[in-house]
């Protein structure tokens, strides 16, 4: 599937993949700054933003070879955040010879020692997912950052809402992501065959994906480096710009 893509900058090619429901927008605060040594390549997964959406189901695979499409047979530093990881690591997987460098931030993998999302967020979901987007936006996404971040930042988290809104993720779309998103949790993938240099970076706040997950994905890739930011949620690329910008680029500049 070709899916809706922006490019910016020159350099090396640096492809970041988004999480459940997000699109291009995610990244705001990182292709300012990552495009000035970078060539980066943002693009709305299938069902999400500006790309085609198709009914479902999906598949992380299909995500993955959708992001590998979008390469257009480059290689590439590949970036992705909680699905977005997903879709990395198989992408990695699946297509060794099109990535670079790997970075993970709050995610995970699947196997006997994965935390489930936590109920809390989960009844969440569920009492929302068939609600209108800005009903299951306004009411899921607070649990996305830290206690008491959108609380001491009202006006960003209204910002970022409203960007979030202009190109919405239709209901079965989201279900359709999530549903997949179950399906690669529930099996053991073998990302101990990851041969990509990796980074896994978690927010130890998280409260979508449980910051030992992030723990134990660093563990089970070879040489893989972690890096735990203190105090910082699922999102923490966005309550944390600067450090986490700081942390990648300097991993992918090594």
């Amino acid at each position: 599937m070709r899916l809706y893509r922006e490019e910016h900058g020159d350099g090396p090619p640096l492809l970041l993949l988004t999480g459940l429901g997000y699109a291009i927008w995610s990244w705001q605060r990182q292709i300012p700054a990552w495009s000035e040594s970078f060539r980066t390549i943002a693009v709305d997964n299938r069902g999400t933003g500006r790309s085609p959406k198709p009914p479902g189901p999906y598949s992380i695979e299909e995500m993955a070879d959708d992001a590998a499409e979008a390469l257009d047979g480059r290689r590439a530093h590949v970036a992705g955040f909680s699905m977005g990881g997903y879709i990395a690591q198989t992408l990695a997987l699946r297509h060794p010879d099109l990535v670079e460098k790997l970075v993970l931030v709050c995610t995970a993998t699947g196997g006997p020692n994965h935390l489930p999302t936590p109920a809390e967020t989960i009844s969440t979901w569920e009492a929302y997912a068939d609600r209108t987007p800005p009903e299951f936006a306004r009411a899921s996404m607070p649990l996305s950052f830290a206690p008491g971040w959108t609380d001491e930042h009202p006006d960003e988290f209204e910002h970022l809402l409203a960007d979030r809104l202009e190109h919405p993720t239709p209901p079965e779309c989201w279900r359709a992501q999530y549903d997949a998103c179950w399906r690669f949790i529930e099996r053991v993938s073998p990302v101990e065959e990851i041969a990509a240099p990796t980074l896994v970076v978690h927010g130890d706040a998280d409260r979508i994906v449980p910051y030992e997950n992030g723990v134990e994905l660093a563990r089970r890739i070879p040489g893989a480096r972690f890096e735990r930011l203190a105090r910082d949620g699922h999102l923490l690329f966005l309550e944390s710009p600067d450090h986490f910008n700081t942390v990648v680029c300097s991993f992918l500049s090594d």
